[in-house]
């Protein structure tokens, strides 16, 4: 295990210990961490070379390869800022991050370039397009504000040293899904991403040894997680960029994977497929993150890897990673995101800022080192979520004068008698119905729990009586269509109270929507059906 502060450190440390021993696998090919120390010290030159200032952003807009990798570690280690941009974005999006952190440098393909030659004109703070490759039809240079470079020739600039940076210094800006409006930038320090790296790898037990596969974009703070744990471990990292859910099944066959971290909608899909015995004679563990995992779900995965530890995990982009279950918790509370992760606290607070009772709902409030540096250039919204604890917080004694911000995740979640908190809803998805406080994740597992569903989303729309109404939008297989249709909503008569039933459900091809990180897309499928229904009141329960 490395004792990094910077993050940089937790390669540069690796390689000194670990020479010759793998750090990255991409397809057929292998980087050692002696190969990607090397890479990630040369393009830091590279980026030098280019005249980058202290904290100036680098945007990376690559899908996971090589190069991505380095050019995330080596943008800090030449002491400015990286901005890893979702490969799945278009060019209006891209457009967007570049230009609302002010993107000095882009590190992308030429293929991505032809994509965004267009939107590029309206980034005036961009002066460096670094391409991966040589371009067949290089951009007119009298006809851009940026010079295009080539990834290979920055690596032969002279050596020399990074600009000071210390550990509270701005490290990366990670970008949300955006799922209302635009993105808005995550700030995070070094001492952010290193210590969730020291935190998740301690409790997830990684040794060298282990070889996990990185699925998840690398824009996602658990997809970057990936990289950073398995770096402070010495252990090998698989880039993957998956067409179907068969193809992380044969990664992690044909690599021995030992550790897999996926969202839920992943796994969903996952549990639908025949798994290679093989799998679990080496699969370690499997941990979910990124919204709450079918209780059904776990279950058939468990039933595929029975010798894997299953890891039950709660984060935000806003503290990086917050709760986990521990494996042995499981049987006895499967629906519980476990507790705050080593190195953070996690509290459950009223809206006056007092603490929840046991079991009293409140808003999930995490502080530690690994609270986010805020908003980028937002203020606003900032001053929302990043806020100052109350002064008789726990662990904060009277005589401390110097306020304390935590972020405040707008969750709501619960604390039971032993401490293990339950997720109950996000505070902007709660459905209102009849006087009652409904969590859409709570009525997705009974549908799951039927077993005639294979996706499913649930969200509250407008009713004259009701208040809101609970609709469900719904996948399943053809053949089981018909079933389901007349069986489901008899089901969810039989298992739920009278206020918790579907108003309607309305099937769907599969798979359901998703966002750049892989989630189901709750706010797009409920706006787009608003739209169609024009806002009109909800029918009389029905299964459309």
């Amino acid at each position: 295990m490395s004792q990094a502060t910077l993050l940089p450190e937790l390669v540069t440390l690796a390689a000194q210990q670990r020479l010759g021993a793998i750090a990255l696998t991409y397809g057929p090919d292998h980087w050692t961490y002696a190969e990607l120390a090397d890479a990630m010290t040369a393009f830091a030159s590279g980026l030098l070379a280019l005249n980058i200032q202290r904290a100036d952003r680098v945007g990376i807009y690559l899908e996971k390869r090589f190069e991505a990798v380095a050019a995330s570690f080596a943008a800090p280690l030449a002491g400015a800022v990286f901005v890893p941009i979702n490969p799945l974005l278009k060019a209006d999006q891209v457009a967007h991050i570049l230009r609302d952190c002010n993107v000095r440098v882009l590190v992308t393909s030429s293929e991505r370039l032809a994509m965004l030659a267009q939107v590029l004109r309206d980034c005036p703070d961009l002066q460096h397009v670094v391409l991966c490759a040589p371009i067949a039809n290089p951009p007119d240079a009298d006809a851009t504000h940026w010079a295009v470079t080539l990834w290979q020739d920055l690596l032969t600039s002279p050596r020399q040293p990074g600009h000071r940076v210390i550990d509270t210094d701005l490290a990366a800006i990670l970008y949300t899904s955006g799922s209302t409006g635009q993105p808005k930038g995550v700030m995070l320090s070094h001492r952010n991403l290193v210590a969730g790296a020291k935190s998740v790898a301690s409790y997830l037990h990684n040794q060298p040894s282990d070889t996990l596969l990185a699925a998840l974009p690398l824009s996602f703070d658990a997809g970057f997680s990936q990289l950073t744990t398995a770096f402070h471990a010495g252990a090998r990292v698989v880039l993957l960029n998956y067409l179907l859910p068969r193809d992380v099944l044969k990664a992690l066959e044909q690599e021995k994977v030992t550790g897999l971290t996926a969202v839920p909608p992943l796994y969903l899909q996952l549990v639908m497929l025949d798994w290679p015995d093989s799998i679990g004679e080496h699969l370690r563990y499997f941990a979910n993150t990124g919204g709450h995992l079918p209780r059904e779900a776990l279950v058939k995965l468990r039933q595929r890897v029975p010798k894997a530890a299953p890891y039950l995990m709660y984060g935000l982009t806003e503290a990086f990673r917050s709760t986990y279950l521990p494996p042995h918790e499981v049987d006895r509370r499967p629906d519980s995101i476990g507790q705050a992760i080593p190195n953070a606290e996690v509290l459950v607070l009223r809206s006056d800022g007092s603490p929840c009772t046991p079991d009293e709902p409140g808003e999930l409030v995490h502080r530690g080192a690994l609270v986010a540096m805020g908003y980028w250039n937002d203020a606003e919204k900032t001053a929302e979520r990043f806020r100052p604890l109350p002064p008789d917080t726990p662990g904060r004694p009277l005589g401390l004068q110097l306020p304390e911000i935590a972020v405040f995740s707008g969750d709501t979640v619960r604390r039971d008698t032993d401490g293990f908190l339950y997720f109950v809803g996000r505070r902007d998805e709660m459905i209102k119905t009849s006087g009652y406080r409904v969590s859409p994740t709570e009525v997705e597992d009974v549908l799951y729990a039927t077993g005639l569903v294979n996706e499913c989303i649930a969200f509250g729309v407008p009713h004259d009586v009701l208040g809101q109404a609970i609709q469900i939008i719904a996948s399943c297989p053809v053949s089981m269509r018909a079933r389901a249709r007349n069986d489901l909503m008899s089901q969810c008569r039989s298992r739920m109270p009278t206020y918790m039933v579907p108003a309607a459900i309305e099937w769907v091809e599969e798979p359901l929507p998703r966002n750049a990180n892989g989630k189901i897309d709750r706010a797009r499928l409920a706006r787009d059906w608003l739209e169609r229904q024009n806002h009109a009141p909800v029918a009389p329960a029905s299964t459309n």
